[in-house]
């Protein structure tokens, strides 16, 4: 009887798209896909940080600029992808924004903007669905599958606990979860669940990264309150949540869609 084989998460000979690729989460999510022997695309609203990220982690990258709120950028930067490479076997379905003005990002839901909640879906979901869109019909038509892994939060599962904030401070001032946050990742658990299912008989596997609190320059307040109401007891470190992707990238997960994976230390088993 021949032994079974195991499938890994290698990826080579593949492409892979990262959008916010040179944020906290997307530069190590890059570096672990190129590390797994994919070519990786560096998409990032700034392209000299896409640039600049792509080259840090070595020739297999190239970096690319792309609003992904623009449908107009987000079919431009696709088109480039695939004059560089050739072929996309994994998007990663990552970029967000906290907008320009990260205070009125923090306002108070009483008195929250409807401008703000509108530049925050239009980034958070919306370019969610024109990048999924737009790559789903290059893996349509070459007829290989794919795979489509969304970075929601632990927020678009559960409400906040707002104790954890008191005393909290990030970029200079006090902070929360605003309810266009929790909105918008909850509504990218929705969009994976409905694309799993529309895509499932094409070979394309949809499925949802959902991180827990990682440290990013948040103080030692937040940290210690946060980290109290972790079964396990700490943050996140950032390198934590690239094993669970390439699972999700890889053939290791080969019968696994329209999933929402939390990497939480224990955060919604609360």
């Amino acid at each position: 009887m021949t032994a079974p084989t195991f499938a890994v998460t290698r990826l080579d000979g593949q492409v892979a798209l990262v959008t916010g690729g040179a944020g906290i989460l997307g530069r190590l999510f890059c570096r672990a896909l190129a590390e797994a022997g994919a070519q990786v695309a560096v998409v990032d609203l700034f392209e000299d940080a896409a640039k600049a990220a792509a080259s840090e982690i070595g020739d297999a990258c190239a970096g690319f600029g792309c609003d992904v709120s623009d449908p107009v950028s987000v079919q431009t930067a696709v088109d480039a992808v695939m004059a560089r490479f050739g072929r996309i076997d994994v998007l990663v379905n990552n970029a967000a924004t906290k907008t320009a003005d990260v205070r009125a990002f923090f306002e108070p839901f009483e008195t929250y903007s409807l401008d703000v909640w509108r530049e925050v879906m239009s980034v958070n979901i919306d370019g969610m669905f024109l990048m999924a869109q737009a790559v789903g019909r290059e893996m349509l038509k070459a007829g290989r599958g794919g795979r489509v892994i969304q970075t929601a939060s632990i927020y678009g599962l559960v409400g906040p606990d707002s104790r954890i904030y008191e005393g909290s401070d990030y970029l200079g001032g006090p902070i929360n979860t605003p309810a266009v946050y929790s909105a918008s990742k909850a509504a990218v658990v929705g969009l994976t669940k409905w694309l799993a299912t529309h895509w499932a008989d094409k070979g394309i596997r949809v499925n949802c990264l959902v991180p827990g609190g990682v440290s990013s320059g948040q103080n030692s307040v937040f940290g210690d309150l946060y980290s109290s109401r972790v079964p396990m007891g700490r943050m996140a470190r950032g390198e934590e949540m690239a094993p669970p992707l390439l699972f999700l990238a890889s053939e290791a997960s080969s019968y696994v869609t329209g999933q929402v994976l939390a990497v939480d230390g224990g955060w919604t088993a609360w």
